[in-house]
């Protein structure tokens, strides 16, 4: 039988005697299962387990005067915390204001070995009404729920490509297999009013859609023990107008944005690499590497202002598939599509906000570190009940894997000698 005939456990199996993974390994991998092996082979080809990530909670983000407790699965210590605080202090100044557009896929058909561009994209235009209704009828339930065929362009790139693109509302859908096979279709029909090789027939990850978010607060919501909130605005309103001129500092900006959109994306069962593309080509569509945030001081309140595109789904894929997606979609309370990605767009605003003032004030090691402790405790061995002591330990000397383990084994050569 093949490798992927088989069943998980004799993929474990079968790695074992392959001397690719221990027994204890396969062990611990059988252990860690939450999906039955029907479902989880389903998602995944050559399935042999399952990978968990902590689950957290953004507590109280306000979104257009909602609350909502936001699910984030991260590896990372810090970014809920740092979340959780950039959602109390917008809480304290009304909130987040969050806004979508029309929601949109978009498919495009590529012909190529044409012999007359200009004269092939002449008749591909005039036969509009035919690619609209053979993109209709290529998915005929999504027409029936009020989405479809939108709008046609059709392009020569380079004096070489002709590029039909084909907009698309998928509804609540993320619409990535919808667009695909509509393209596929279209593709089909093409064919038989021009000549030419279709190159390929695929949805572009490229930005569709744009999520708004912005937020205004009074300078004292941002104090901390040692500056003012007015000295912290002005650095982080500094900080904002750098990232838009150092494209180095705008690629870690962007990158805190993300510590939070992403991890809550992943919650939802939703396409993280679909987002960290969408989200690349929108930061660099100037020619320049931009930041999704700016931040400015107007009448005495500090403004911050995101735009980003967040191409996620409310049904299909993995997002109805796992019950834990399910659950995060419940607690998030995204009621729609809409309201899930204006507050993760809010999120990820918030996520900003908390590093800016962290850069601002005290500085991002502080806090991260602190937080931090507790998995170099982990990696280090600590047992439960050893944690806390190796924590404080830590926290007091060096923030490092080498000196955790040095200071595990104090603490237990002590725990020793008081029995």
């Amino acid at each position: 039988m093949k490798f992927y005939e088989q069943t998980p456990e004799a993929r474990r199996q079968q790695l074992v005697q392959e001397g690719s993974l221990t027994s204890t390994d396969a062990t611990l991998l059988a252990a860690a299962r939450m999906l039955p092996d029907a479902t989880a082979t389903r998602l995944i080809e050559n399935a042999i387990g399952e990978f968990s990530l902590p689950m957290g909670i953004a507590r109280n983000l306000m979104v257009n005067g909602q609350q909502h407790q936001v699910p984030i699965v991260n590896e990372e210590p810090s970014v809920v915390a740092a979340a959780s605080n950039g959602a109390r202090m917008v809480a304290e100044n009304g909130g987040v204001l969050a806004h979508v557009g029309t929601h949109e896929v978009v498919a495009e058909v590529v012909l190529t070995d044409l012999a007359d561009l200009n004269a092939a994209r002449q008749i591909l235009l005039a036969h509009q009404e035919t690619i609209a209704a053979v993109a209709n009828a290529a998915h005929p339930s999504m027409v029936q729920r009020g989405g479809g065929f939108r709008n046609l362009t059709v392009t020569i790139l380079a004096n070489r490509f002709l590029k039909l693109r084909l907009t698309l509302n998928p509804k609540a859908a993320m619409g990535a297999n919808y667009a695909n096979t509509v393209a596929e279709a279209v593709a089909d029909a093409v064919t038989t009013w021009v000549d030419g090789t279709v190159l390929a027939s695929i949805l572009t990850n490229a930005p569709s859609e744009l999520v708004t978010a912005t937020v205004k607060l009074a300078p004292a919501t941002l104090a901390t023990k040692t500056l003012s909130g007015d000295e912290i605005a002005h650095k982080i309103v500094q900080l904002s107008d750098l990232a838009f001129v150092d494209p180095e500092r705008a690629v870690t900006h962007n990158k805190g944005i993300l510590n939070g959109v992403i991890g809550a994306v992943l919650a939802t069962g939703n396409d993280t690499r679909a987002v960290a593309a969408s989200v690349g080509a929108f930061a660099a569509a100037t020619g320049q590497y931009q930041p999704l945030s700016r931040w400015l001081m107007c009448d005495g309140k500090l403004e911050g202002h995101l735009q980003m595109p967040l191409p996620l789904g409310a049904v299909g894929g993995a997002i109805g598939a796992l019950p834990l997606a399910q659950a995060a979609r419940r607690l998030g309370g995204y009621r729609d599509l809409a309201t899930m990605q204006q507050v993760i767009a809010a999120l990820g605003l918030v996520q900003n906000l908390a590093a800016l003032r962290a850069l601002a004030g005290p500085g991002i090691q502080s806090g991260h570190m602190k937080l931090q402790a507790n998995a170099l405790a982990i990696a280090a061995g600590a047992q439960d009940q050893e944690v806390p002591a190796l924590v404080a330990a830590l926290r007091t000397g060096a923030m490092d894997l080498a000196h955790a383990k040095m200071y595990l084994a104090t603490i237990r050569s002590k725990q020793k000698a008081g029995h």
